[in-house]
């Protein structure tokens, strides 16, 4: 692969035309996928993750799946029947899947077939948006949830090849494996954090029809917020060194029942990715490499419990996710540094319905048994993130760029 390519960004609120966008974010998949080699796109480093072959080849399953077969199938002919069984994700109603636990497994197709089969796709694609009228606009609809649906796969490529690379022994010795070409951590912000008071009261929560947003920011609606507080700056690296030296980790009052059972079946005593350096500091790896921790960066890849640990720690609590709405404008860190942990299950909003068909199985089938996040983080592509986006994982998982800041009651 060729290293030329430049990181592209993408809006809709602006977009230029449909087909340049359509171009410049499949152009950004293969920019972050241009530093790897075959193995290291065919690695699959725990069932959570996917190989990064993976994720080139499913977001462009999901063009041909969802555009291509449904509007132009009368010329489009699939580049291999195979691959709608191989590269389907969650999909019930498009029919059987391969297992997700086991897609390391599948060696071929290979990297180079896979290139075939985004550049197959790329051309009908091409030759459909210029040829469909697209009068009422679903077209335009639909390829733009599928270009944020890649900026998703482009975040997830990078935190599954990062978790990849954190296993691999060379990393630890020092020899600066390269990650994914383009990203490096934003500067923090400067300053001792410091508690912004909110009144409380009404406050309207949800996307406001401008641009893009997936179907679980819909409909917007009137939340009541209770006086509250919130930190202007993310908890960080010093401040959880603090934690972990006030034996945070061997405290089970701070923790959930589940948080603590995970915690100790899996060992938890740090951060993910994070390695004693043998002189009492720590090392992790980034998406820039192997360093040394910054206690200035905000901490990264923590799960649910244990932020909420460290916040009954901190004698405060995680956010709602309504309150981080509602404060996004005030809070300088709030997009491109880490997701941020609320204390907010993921559940519809008042009023929500899925779309019907098997688009409607995007967002809310998962409704159930999840925490959401808000803001962005340093590996969130260009031109995807917005102050209603409503990310969620299960409150054990640590592998996305994860980290929180502090809210108390008034």
């Amino acid at each position: 692969m060729s290293h030329s390519l430049k990181p592209a960004s993408f809006s809709a609120e602006t977009p230029p035309s449909l087909l340049r966008s359509f171009r410049a974010v499949r152009d950004h998949t293969e920019f972050l996928a241009a530093a790897l080699m075959p193995e290291d796109q065919t690695i699959q480093s725990m069932p959570d993750a996917s190989p990064a072959k993976w994720h080139r080849a499913h977001t462009t399953w999901f063009f041909e799946q969802f555009v291509l077969l449904p509007r132009d199938g009368g010329r489009y002919r699939p580049y291999d029947e195979a691959f709608s069984f191989l590269f389907n994700s969650y999909y019930e109603a498009l029919g059987a899947r391969y297992p997700r636990a086991t897609r390391g497994l599948v060696t071929r197709p290979g990297v180079e077939e896979v290139g075939r089969y985004r550049a197959h796709v790329d051309r009908g694609m091409a030759a459909l948006i210029e040829g469909d009228a697209d009068a009422d606009g679903s077209l335009d609809t639909l390829v733009t949830l599928g270009l944020h649906h890649e900026q998703q796969h482009q975040e997830l490529l990078v935190t599954d090849m990062l978790h990849a690379f954190a296993q691999n022994p060379l990393a630890w010795r020092g020899d600066g494996l390269p990650v994914i070409p383009g990203w490096r951590l934003p500067a923090p912000e400067p300053g001792e954090a410091r508690f912004l008071q909110r009144p409380g009261g009404l406050a309207m929560i949800g996307h406001d029809g401008q641009g893009f947003g997936f179907d679980n920011e819909f409909p917007r609606h009137q939340a009541l917020l209770q006086p509250h507080a919130l930190s202007d700056r993310l908890v960080r690296n010093a401040d959880w060194l603090r934690f972990m030296a006030d034996g945070g980790y061997r405290t089970a009052s701070l923790w959930m029942s589940d948080g603590w059972a995970t915690a100790t079946r899996e060992e938890w005593d740090a951060p993910l990715h994070w390695r004693p350096d043998g002189a009492g500091g720590w090392l992790t790896v980034t998406p820039g490499g192997l360093g040394a921790v910054d206690p200035e960066q905000p901490v990264r890849h923590v799960s649910w419990y244990e932020a909420d640990a460290f916040a009954r720690w901190a004698g405060a609590r995680l956010p709602t996710e309504h309150e981080l709405e509602a404060a996004a404008s005030e809070l300088p860190d709030f997009h491109g540094h880490v997701w941020q942990w609320t204390n907010s299950a993921y559940l519809p909003y008042p009023g929500f319905r899925a779309v019907p068909g098997a688009i409607g199985e995007y967002n809310g089938k998962f409704m159930i048994n999840q925490m959401v996040l808000r803001g962005s983080s340093s590996a969130t592509p260009p031109g995807h993130a917005r102050r209603s986006y409503r990310n969620f994982f299960q409150p054990e998982k640590r592998w996305q760029c994860t980290g929180l800041r502090l809210a108390r009651d008034i």
